[in-house]
């Protein structure tokens, strides 16, 4: 494994900079952490880190040269990457006024009932990310030699979901902090509508 060990440097430093930088990802957590509390947005963070093995598998199966080669069906995931960004968007640009017993109330019932739903949203937002997908291609047919066995390319992905859900999962415990979600509900549903803008702009960059 050692032999191997430059060659996982790179690969974590690659991520590191790609999972840092600020994406749907991090948008989709920054909501949850705020309104719906921190095993929401733990759970959203879980979900993103399942969507990094995604990419890894079709990666290792070769399906990634397919895709690379086929405009199409790259056109085909951006276009329902962007469909689905937007609709979060457009659900956020909804949001209405709450008095602050209201709001208090339907966060706690949110954040018990839909764990499920937050794992999903996490999942599908990192698994139908074009960003990801460029990413994972050009790791595994630039960065990673064609002579590394599959098993240490395996453990390569294990190791950028584990390191993603870390990631997501810091950003959660500290966005969902009561100072933190204070401040930002002060805004109330203009939060809520900001957030909407940005998950929309996030839409059309995917698309465009």
């Amino acid at each position: 494994m050692l032999e191997y060990l430059d060659e996982f440097l790179l690969i974590a430093l690659a991520h590191f900079f790609a999972v840092a930088s600020p994406g749907p990802d991090f948008a989709v957590v920054l909501k949850q952490s705020i309104q719906r509390g921190r095993a929401n947005a733990l759970w959203t963070s879980a979900g993103v880190a399942l969507g990094i093995l995604v990419h890894v598998t079709y990666c290792l199966l070769g399906v990634a040269i397919v895709l690379s080669q086929s405009p199409a069906m790259f056109n085909i995931l951006k276009y329902v990457a962007g469909a689905y960004l937007a609709y979060m968007g457009v659900q956020a640009l909804r949001a209405k006024p709450v008095n602050g017993k209201d709001s208090a109330a339907d966060l706690e019932h949110q954040t018990s009932e839909h764990a499920v739903y937050a794992l999903r949203r996490g999942f599908l937002v990192n698994a139908l990310n074009p960003k990801a997908t460029l990413f994972f291609l050009s790791l595994f047919t630039l960065v990673i030699a064609p002579t590394t066995p599959t098993p240490v390319q395996a453990f390569y992905g294990l190791y950028m979901a584990l390191a993603t859900w870390i990631w997501f999962s810091f950003l959660a415990i500290v966005l969902s902090r009561a100072k933190v979600r204070a401040f930002f509900q002060s805004a109330g549903h203009w939060f809520d509508r900001g957030i909407g803008v940005v998950l929309i702009a996030l839409a059309v960059r995917v698309v465009l």
